[in-house]
C-alpha cells in the first residue's frame, strides 16, 4: 500500500517512537502530584512546552510569556479557542467558508445557542476574500477564526493581512496552523494572531495530543472544569510521554522543513504533471492550482468520474487517499470547500486529495501516477 493521505494523519517517525518507548521506560508519574517523582515529571513536561513554544516562535520573557495548552488533539483546541476565547465580550463570531469541520460545526453549535456566525467567502483559488472584515468588525465581535491553510487543497491563506486588520480592530484572531506546522515556516509572534492551533500527528507525531498557543495578553475561558492543571484553562491530569513525544517531533519536522518542502513541492508537481500527461490535461483539473499551496497537497478532479468509486477503486489498487477531510470521510455530501470555491458539479463530485510526507519518494509518486491512471481510465470506460 502506497499511502499518500498523511493530511489525515502520518506515521510516526522511528526517532519520535523511540523517544516515546524511552518516555514510557522513565516511568513519570502525575506532574502534579508535590512529592519529588512528580515534580520531576512537572520540570520534564514544562522543558517539553517551552521547546514546542520556542519552535514555533512563541515569547517567553520575565515580563511576559506565551502559552501553550496541551489538549487530545486539534479537533479539541480548535473547539477550546471558538468557545472560550473573547467570551466575556460578547458579540459575533467570523469565519471562513473553508474551515475544518472542528471550526464550522463548533459555529453551529454556537449559532444554535443565538451566536451570530459570519463567514468569510473564498475565491475559486479558495483563497479566503476578506475584503468585508474591517466592516463586519465594525459591529461587536467577540472572535475571528480562519486556518492558515485548508486541509484538502493546501492553499496558504492571508493571514498577516487579516490578522493586521483584527488587531486594528482589538478583536483576537484564532488560526487553525495544524496543516501547515512543518511544511512552511511558522512564527506565532510574527502572525500577529491571538491563538493557534497545532497538532503533532501532521507531522509524524503522536495521535492524542494536540496545543492551543495563547499569546500572553489574551483570556481563554475553560470548556471543562474539575481540576487547576494547566491554569485551569484545560484541566486533567496531562501526558508526560505524548508531550515528549510531540517535543521530538516538531523538533525533527522544523529541521527537515526547507529541504523537505522543496522535496515535496517537486514530488508533488511530478504527480500532477505525469498525470495530466497520462490522462490529457482537459481530463484533470487541479484544484487551487492558481493560489499558493502547502508543498504536499495535491487536490486534484477527474470530471465524470465519481470521488467515492475512484477512492475505493484506488485502495483496491494499493493507493491509500481521500475525498477530503478525514473527520468528514464518513459523510457522503460533497466538499463545502470545493463547493465555496464555486466549482462545476463535475468537478466537486470527482475531486479526491493526495497528500505526501516527507518520507514519499520518487518511485511511489511515479507508481501511484499510474495507478491513478489506470483506475480512471477504467471507471470511465464503464
Amino acid at each position: 500500500m502506497i499511502y499518500v493521505d498523511n493530511n489525515a494523519t502520518t506515521r510516526l517517525a522511528d526517532e519520535v517512537a523511540q523517544a516515546l518507548s524511552e518516555a514510557y521506560e522513565a516511568g513519570y508519574l502525575n506532574p502534579s502530584s508535590q512529592h519529588q517523582a512528580g515534580q520531576k515529571a512537572r520540570r520534564r513536561l514544562d522543558d517539553a512546552r517551552e521547546t514546542i513554544l520556542n519552535l514555533i516562535g512563541g515569547e517567553i520573557t520575565r515580563f511576559a510569556s506565551d502559552r501553550l495548552i496541551f489538549t487530545s488533539g486539534g479537533t479539541e483546541a480548535n473547539n477550546l479557542a471558538l468557545f472560550g476565547l473573547g467570551k466575556e465580550t460578547g458579540g459575533q463570531v467570523i469565519i471562513s467558508a473553508i474551515e475544518h469541520p472542528s471550526i464550522a460545526e463548533a459555529a453551529d453549535q454556537l449559532r444554535s445557542k443565538g451566536t451570530t456566525i459570519r463567514t468569510l467567502p473564498v475565491n475559486s483559488e479558495g483563497v479566503v476574500q476578506y475584503q468585508s472584515l474591517e466592516e463586519w468588525l465594525g459591529e461587536p465581535t467577540r472572535l475571528v477564526s480562519v486556518m492558515m491553510a485548508n486541509n484538502e487543497t493546501g492553499v496558504i491563506q492571508p493571514i498577516s493581512e487579516i490578522a493586521q486588520i483584527c488587531s486594528r480592530k482589538e478583536v483576537p484572531l484564532h488560526v487553525d496552523a495544524v496543516q501547515a506546522i512543518g511544511k512552511i515556516p511558522v512564527n506565532f509572534r510574527a502572525l500577529g494572531a491571538a491563538a493557534m492551533t497545532i497538532s503533532p500527528h501532521k507531522f509524524h507525531g503522536p495521535r492524542g495530543i494536540g496545543a492551543l498557543v495563547l499569546d500572553d495578553q489574551v483570556k481563554l475561558n475553560p470548556s471543562m472544569f474539575g481540576g487547576s492543571q494547566q491554569l485551569a484553562m484545560r484541566p486533567g491530569t496531562e501526558s508526560v510521554e505524548l508531550a515528549i513525544g510531540f517535543e521530538r517531533a516538531i523538533q525533527l519536522a522544523i529541521q527537515a522543513m526547507p529541504e523537505a518542502g522543496i522535496q515535496m513541492q517537486k514530488l508533488r508537481d511530478r504527480l500532477e504533471t505525469a498525470l495530466s500527461e497520462q490522462l490529457g490535461p482537459e481530463r484533470i483539473t487541479i484544484n487551487g492550482a492558481g493560489g499558493v499551496r502547502l508543498p504536499h497537497t495535491s487536490n486534484l478532479a477527474f470530471p465524470g468520474i465519481d470521488r467515492q468509486a475512484l477512492v475505493m477503486a484506488l485502495d483496491m489498487a494499493g493507493v491509500a487517499c481521500s475525498t477530503g477531510s478525514a473527520c468528514a470521510s464518513g459523510s457522503s455530501e460533497p466538499s463545502p470547500t470545493l463547493l465555496a470555491m464555486g466549482l462545476d458539479e463535475a468537478v466537486v463530485s470527482g475531486s479526491i486529495r493526495l497528500s505526501l510526507s516527507r518520507f514519499t519518494s520518487e518511485a511511489d509518486i511515479d507508481e501511484v501516477a499510474g495507478r491513478i491512471s489506470n483506475c480512471v481510465n477504467r471507471l470511465r470506460r464503464r
